[in-house]
């Protein structure tokens, strides 16, 4: 297992995610909780031990005997739910963990419940909060028992249930405590503005209750039966695990900063909301049943897409906020050393043209399925096909957000082909909608031939990741799904065949090529994309390989870590996970290709 011990940092999969529907923590195996943002997904982290080190803020509970670093013996979530369970065994006795972030009234809790399963275990619990990113050491003073930490706009209150002995020790609190088989001791820490008063305290115990019954609910409107049940309801379950409920946004991950490459720079900002995932984000959905979730992520699109159709961008905040803007933290060292960490997104001021296709598609699939009409959306789709008609035949700089020259690629030619397909579909099922359909007939006509007579490569049988290149992309992967193309084209199969075979990393694929003069701009190199490996899944099954289909996905699947989590990447060499984590891209591809699989 690689692990940097010396500078205790744990592997990306070494760490499981809690969260309340507006934000979330990861929690690694050593008992350490050494990432969280308050109050919401993208606000600064109290805890950024994952991008630094100790003193950039964690909070670990672990036996005392137990070395820095040292891990608990097995750890789970609790079935269907987002209430974790770590599990120490020593030699007096064993304890358990219990993590959760329950579902707010109104402040952002973290509560974490000691348990003695056997004999009598000494614990210990560490707390440093670093409000900033790591950056701030907040004043911490007692309060009729109880701990505040207050620092400019933030205020965290921490106390236990029953009390333990309680001090301060460079800069962090510390506790010591016993417990004995059947015992319990609760943690609690609560964020809330530091001008506003103390929310009134929580039961814990009350708190896990309502937790379990809350997530147990929610997971029994799952649909799917299939043979993949476990990996699909707990994708299903991260995915709503980084729903920001007050919009219905979802975050295209948890964190920022975890590298494509340790000790890379290709280190970004997931907290915000992609168009990207628009479309397979929602088919997972509708398909497992969860429609209050596509109604709710349906209502965020159509919010933040609203507006000039110039203006529209790849990525929004979680209330759909435009405004990104990226900066560097240069007092955090990286994951790894993976430097610089990064807030915020540059990307968002790109332009990329799929991502009109992307929202056409969305909203063309929630009209099929059934949900219910909404009376602004068609006057968005036909505004978005004005201006995708005048502009589609630009350089962009592609789905995968490349910071080098803007090209002519592909994927963004079959999304604009995508988009004028669907308004034809829509107005050829409702022609009382306004639209001229034999405009857009002949927009997708021309957008067709464009893409075959200029990004297929005849020599070689498959279609390329840009016209004139010879490089190839996997988001060509998606053309049969789509639509684009039949599955028993021959230039769909010679695409599959290429792209397995050139993008190929042990049996798993990557984006595109970063070998010599990368086509994103980009020092470096980066793992196997996951989203990507699920979407070869799916090609391999829709052109007929079902066996070697299945047998990739079930690869997939053991990439996962033991709690069923994915990343962004992996990197089958080193073992490891990449990226930023959990990726909902890489939950929604395995949710939807277990659907595939399943017919």
């Amino acid at each position: 297992m690689w692990w940097n011990k010396a500078q205790m940092t744990q592997p990306i999969e070494d760490y499981a995610l809690i969260g309340d529907l507006m934000t979330s923590g990861l929690v690694g195996r050593d008992g350490s909780v050494d990432w969280l943002c308050l109050p919401r997904f993208d606000s600064g982290a109290c805890f950024a031990r994952i991008l630094g080190d100790e003193e950039n803020g964690h909070w670990r509970i672990a036996p005392l005997d137990a070395a820095d670093g040292e891990r608990c013996t097995r750890w789970a979530y609790v079935d269907d739910t987002l209430v974790l369970e770590s599990y120490w065994e020593t030699d007096t006795g064993a304890v358990k963990v219990i993590d959760l972030m329950p579902q707010r009234d109104v402040a952002p809790e973290v509560i974490r419940i000691v348990e003695g399963i056997s004999g009598r275990v000494r614990m210990g619990s560490t707390l440093r909060l670093r409000f900033d990113y790591g950056h701030v050491v907040p004043w911490v003073r007692r309060s009729n028992g109880d701990r505040v930490a207050i620092a400019g706009p933030d205020s965290v209150w921490f106390r236990s249930e029953p009390p333990v002995r309680t001090w301060g020790e460079d800069n962090s609190t510390r506790s010591q405590f016993p417990v004995a088989e059947g015992q319990r001791v609760a943690f609690v820490l609560t964020w809330h503005p530091s001008h506003e008063p103390r929310p009134e305290p929580v039961d814990p115990y009350a708190a896990l209750d309502q937790s379990l019954a809350d997530w147990r609910e929610w997971t029994a409107q799952c649909r799917y039966e299939g043979p993949y049940r476990e990996a699909v309801t707990r994708s299903l379950i991260t995915l709503k695990a980084l729903t920001y409920a007050p919009t219905g946004g979802i975050a295209a991950a948890a964190t920022t900063s975890l590298p494509e490459e340790i000790g890379g720079v290709r280190n970004w900002d997931y907290r915000y909301c992609w168009l990207r995932d628009s479309t397979l984000t929602l088919d997972s959905l509708i398909a497992t049943g969860f429609l209050d979730e596509a109604h709710a992520w349906r209502r965020w699109l159509l919010r933040a897409v609203a507006g000039d159709p110039a203006d529209l961008q790849i990525m929004y905040g979680l209330g759909g906020e435009r405004r990104i803007p990226e900066s560097e933290l240069p007092w955090l060292r990286g994951y790894a050393g993976s430097a610089p960490a990064r807030v915020g997104n540059a990307a968002a001021d790109q332009l990329q043209l799929d991502v009109y296709g992307e929202v056409i598609d969305s909203l063309y699939l929630a009209r099929s399925a059934g949900l219910p009409a909404e009376r602004h959306a068609w006057r968005i789709q036909i505004a978005l096909l004005d201006f995708l008609e005048r502009n589609w035949h630009r350089p962009d700089e592609g789905l995968w957000e490349v910071r080098g020259p803007r090209r002519h690629f592909v994927h963004s030619k079959v999304m604009a082909w995508v988009a004028a397909d669907r308004a034809v579909r829509t107005l050829e099922a409702d022609p009382s909608l306004d639209g001229d359909v034999k405009r857009f007939r002949a927009m997708r006509d021309a957008v067709h031939r464009d893409v075959c007579d200029n990004g297929f490569d005849t020599e070689r049988g498959t279609f390329t990741q840009y016209y004139g290149s010879r490089e190839l992309d996997a988001a060509t992967l998606l053309i049969p799904r789509v639509g684009f193309l039949p599955p028993d084209d021959p230039r769909v199969i010679g695409t599959v065949d290429a792209v397995r075979a050139e993008l190929g990393s042990s049996g798993l694929v990557r984006r595109y090529s970063t070998e010599g003069v990368s086509v994103d701009g980009l020092p470096g190199d980066e793992g196997a994309f996951l989203a990507c490996s699920f979407w070869l899944v799916d090609a391999l099954h829709m052109t007929g390989r079902e066996t070697e289909a299945r047998e990739l996905f079930d690869r997939l699947l053991a990439v996962r870590n033991d709690v069923g989590l994915l990343a962004e990447e992996y990197d089958p060499v080193a073992g490891r996970q990449l990226g930023n984590y959990p990726q909902a891209f890489s939950h929604i591809g395995l949710v939807n290709s277990a659907l595939t699989l399943g017919g």
